[in-house]
């Protein structure tokens, strides 16, 4: 009873909102406890320092004492209480970065609506209570009632909720609580006993009912700014536009033609990116499409270290951890694609692929299908997919390049899995590069050797390195750079959570800038500490003295573990997730992760297109150049590729106007009329053109490029790219290119995707199992709130009808 009334207490609020009531605190010494996320029956000592929050955790024994998780060469306090243990550590020298000075209480935010205003009614408990009450009428009992052994039981247990537990809810909710853990017990203890489809036919129910309340939608309403949403009169949001300049801050449109654009600022940009998250998921569902336009794709690596990995995976495989990690209400909802590679991993691929599929099944009770495994000496790549997307699954390739000694041993190098889901290409890759910090410019040969030598993708594009093979191309592993710094320098600014600064010194960011390594290649921001080299057992110290028997060696701790990405232009991908996990300790890096959703493009069949006295669409080049690094005098020709089409050139022009570069030209006349397969602009849009220049006597390339053809609209469009060869920049090229397409032939659809302006994140897409839409709503709606209790569903009474029915609503702003 003490420690539940204890202020510095805070039950199971997650972690970032403990860091955000702690930053909010601002004083060295602020401090909090929470339930931990990792392991049940423990806890989290969170403490503010400098400017970083400290987190420790606080483990029972075997005999239920309590004991804090610090520094090591400290002895280890044991407490039979909570609250001992907090006055334990009140005094210095305990082995915490400072003493417990200032408790950070549970209800710090109350809000700034606290006049009594027109907002200020939002919080008053009466109307909570009756938004509760409403909730629980809306949900149709009386199609539950049969599933049960007695109605009295249901019944009995609603009452008691209603009468003795409700208050409580309330109180917590007034005090900060982001859960309702009377109601969410209730919940679960009604459905104990029932069998799986006594519970699919609960949750078919929930599920329907609760969208019953999204579509009815009269109001959305966020502080003092309202946006009308009126589905039954046809009014929908239409476009939705992010401000660089304010990440907290969107422009809502809304059925444009009729409404002016609305304006919202959230309390954080989370919150604001959360809440795009949630119109994304509600547009997919309702979208009529048989196949998904957009992806969720999942790609982890990490360095196992020789070690066996723990029994439970599941906090890398949902993202749980530090850096930017997804909202808690969609952490758990499985991806469509996951891609996982290892390096060092002791186990064998049976052992390590059926390890992986347990792990998926056990949080999202989906067996996924293995799309393929690749293996080199420990290096490991595994590929998974939803059942229901494995049909979708074609041309699958493996393939493996060794780069250690001479290029012959296999303790380092890569292995790749490449795919056509549709038909969109995915090329995955993961690699182990050499090491030793002073070994940049023999790691920057490791990647132009893989660029090389993998064999991945369409063998008709072999004259294209695997950059250009593939629609999306990922790219994870140990690629083993290094921090050029003072490990003291290093370790003060992890201290202080200064990531900027330490990547001004990144080995892998400073050759991506003078573009040696990883040309044209993506990767989110950084805002997790290095990932290696960290003393195995723990996260609280790294172990940067290595000690061998030619002496010590320095290993700095550095980000050696990362995942990029390289996509054709125009195309739709977005990284919602970036970072690595702090509670698997069996090696001395971090697993890391990262989520992205991607477009892709159907199975087009176009039947008009089998009558060949229909018109047919063509595309013309009306010209190019290009200026070419090399002091080669031969004749050069052009090709191009395409899933489309195939075509190739001479140049009918060629000039040396600076030492060392070629420009070339290639007219009208010179070029081909290209002729796809299909005529519809639909099938067009997603199309790309891989151009080669090559020479006309040895065939050797001098550069490629990708074009997209969706900007191609009928007029001439101009474009200019780079040429690159093997990861190098090889010149640059420009041209204009116009499409034909008979008028018939013209019509598009909006992808599912668009509108939300292509910067925001977007969910899985098409989660058609119950279990999955439970988890959503469950949190949309009123189970896990981790905002202000004003973000609710209100219900006005109809006075005509006496009953309840859904009026007007209050949709929560980061869910």
């Amino acid at each position: 009873i003490a420690m539940a009334t204890a202020a510095w207490y805070h039950r199971d609020i997650s972690r970032v909102h403990a860091e955000d009531l702690l930053a909010r605190a601002g004083r060295d010494g602020s401090y909090l406890v929470r339930d931990s996320e990792s392991v049940p029956g423990a806890y989290a000592l969170c403490l503010l320092f400098q400017r970083h929050v400290h987190t420790y955790r606080i483990l029972p024994d075997a005999d239920g004492l309590l004991a804090v998780q610090t520094t090591q060469g400290v002895q280890v306090n044991c407490f039979r209480t909570l609250e001992d243990l907090v006055l334990g550590y009140q005094h210095p020298h305990k082995g915490l970065v400072t003493p417990l000075l200032y408790a950070v209480p549970r209800d710090t935010d109350i809000g700034d609506d606290s006049s009594g205003g027109p907002a200020s009614c939002y919080h008053s408990k009466s109307t909570v209570k009756y938004s509760i009450c409403c909730m629980l009428n809306y949900f149709s009992w009386s199609t539950l009632l049969p599933l049960f052994s007695t109605a009295g039981e249901v019944i009995g247990l609603l009452n008691d909720y209603l009468f003795s537990e409700l208050p409580l809810d309330i109180e917590n909710v007034h005090k900060g609580a982001t859960t309702l853990c009377h109601l969410k017990r209730t919940l679960g203890t009604a459905c104990q006993g029932l069998n799986r489809s006594q519970c699919i036919q609960l949750i078919s129910d929930y599920v329907n009912s609760c969208f019953s309340l999204f579509v009815q939608v009269k109001m959305v309403r966020y502080g003092r700014q309202t946006v009308s949403v009126d589905v039954d009169t046809g009014k929908i949001i239409t476009y939705i536009h992010h401000f660089q300049s304010s990440p907290a801050k969107v422009r809502i449109v809304v059925d444009s033609h009729h409404n002016t654009p609305r304006e919202m600022t959230f309390e954080s940009a989370r919150k604001r990116d959360a809440f795009c998250q949630l119109l994304q998921l509600m547009k997919t569902r309702h979208s009529q499409l048989s196949e998904p336009d957009v992806v969720s794709v999942f790609v982890g690596t990490w360095n196992m270290g020789g070690s066996p990995p723990p029994r439970s995976l599941q906090s890398w495989v949902t993202c749980c951890g530090l850096g930017h990690t997804p909202d808690e209400s969609i952490a758990l909802l499985p991806h469509d694609i996951y891609a996982l590679g290892t390096q060092e991993n002791p186990q064998g691929e049976r052992e390590w692929t059926e390890h992986i599929k347990a792990t998926l099944r056990s949080y999202t009770q989906i067996d996924f299908k293995q799309v393929a495994v690749q293996s080199l000496w420990s290096l490991r790549l595994a590929v998974f997919v939803k059942p229901e997307y494995e049909s979708r699954i074609s041309h699958v390739n493996t393939a493996s390049v060794r780069t250690g000694l001479g290029n012959t041993l296999g303790n380092k190098g890569a292995v790749g899995v490449s795919f056509l889901y549709n038909g969109t290409s995915f090329g995955f890759i993961n690699c182990h590069l050499t090491s030793g910090s002073e070994k940049v410019l023999r790691r920057n040969q490791n990647f132009v050797d893989i660029l090389r030598l993998l064999s991945l993708g369409e063998k008709q594009l072999g004259a294209f390195d695997i950059s250009l093979r593939f629609t999306h191309l990922f790219w994870c592993g140990d690629l083993n750079y290094r921090l050029d710094l003072d490990v003291q320098d290093i370790l003060k600014h992890v201290s202080k959570r200064e990531f900027e600064e330490l990547m001004c010194a990144d080995q892998l960011t400073r050759e991506r800038h003078k573009r040696k390594a990883f040309l044209n290649f993506k990767e989110e921001k950084i805002a997790f500490p290095p990932t290696y080299r960290y003393e195995r057992g723990s996260r609280d110290c790294y172990l940067w003295q290595k000690y061998k028997t030619s002496g010590v060696r320095v290993n700095v701790p550095s980000w050696c573990d990362r995942i990029l990405w390289k996509s054709y232009p125009e195309t739709h991908i977005i990284c919602t997730a970036y970072g690595c996990t702090d509670d698997i300790f069996t090696s001395d890096h971090s697993p890391v992760f990262a989520t992205f959703q991607v477009g892709v493009t159907s199975q087009f069949s176009s039947k008009t297109d089998l009558n060949s006295s229909m018109e047919k669409a063509w595309i013309e080049l009306e010209g190019i150049e290009a200026i070419v690094k090399t002091a080669s005098k031969a004749k050069f020709f052009i090709e191009f590729h395409s899933s489309c089409l195939e075509g190739m050139a001479e140049n009918d022009s060629q000039s040396c106007d600076v030492p060392g570069f070629l420009k070339l030209g290639w007219s009208l006349k010179q070029l081909p009329k290209l002729l796809p397969i299909m005529s519809d602009m639909e099938y067009l849009q997603d199309q790309h053109l891989l151009l080669s220049v090559k020479s006309c006597d040895g065939f050797e390339s001098y550069g490629e490029c990708c074009v997209a053809l969706r900007s191609l609209n009928g007029a001439s469009e101009q474009f200019e790219t780079f040429l690159t060869h093997r990861g190098e920049e090889m010149g640059s090229i420009r041209g204009r290119v116009r499409i034909h397409v008979p008028k018939d032939r013209r019509g598009t659809r909006e992808k599912v995707y668009g509108g939300l302006d292509g910067t925001g994140p977007f969910l899985p897409s098409h989660h058609t199992d119950f279990e999955e839409a439970l988890l959503v709503l469950r949190n949309v709606l009123f189970i896990s709130c981790d905002f202000t209790f004003s973000e609710w569903f209100y219900f006005e009474k109809d006075p005509g009808r006496g009953h309840m029915s859904p009026a007007s609503t209050r949709v929560p702003v980061n869910r």
